[in-house]
């Protein structure tokens, strides 16, 4: 057999031998990895923020606007009910996210990190 058939079938067999490879090289070269774990942070900060918001911040800004329980608070005009306590609930939530995203990027320096690799 000549050499680029044995090259051939050396590649066929690791191929078969070892089928993740490419797999494997893809998450480490485009940062897969990365991004699973910040959502999965996401998602826990998201939960973190939202129980903050309806169990601290919402009382006390309902105690400011005359509203016991700000997520139910609503204005009724003739038959229609304008529920603006939710909105203001998921306002504030977006608002602490936001900030916090924001401000975690710039301290730690993650915008530095998405570089475009460079091919030699």
């Amino acid at each position: 057999m000549e050499e680029t058939e044995f090259k051939k079938i050396k590649t066929i067999k690791e191929k078969i031998n070892n089928p993740f490879k490419g797999f494997i090289e893809f998450i480490q070269s485009q940062g897969v990895v990365g991004l699973a774990v910040g959502f999965i942070m996401g998602g826990s900060i998201t939960k973190l923020i939202t129980a903050f918001v309806t169990d601290i911040v919402n009382p006390i800004v309902g105690i400011f606007l005359g509203a016991a329980n700000l997520e139910n608070s609503y204005i009724q005009i003739a038959n229609a009910r304008i529920m603006w306590g939710g909105f203001v609930s998921s306002l504030i939530d977006f608002i602490i996210i936001a900030f916090i995203v924001y401000f975690g990027v710039k301290i730690l320096g993650l915008n530095k990190l998405d570089k475009i690799k460079k091919t030699d």
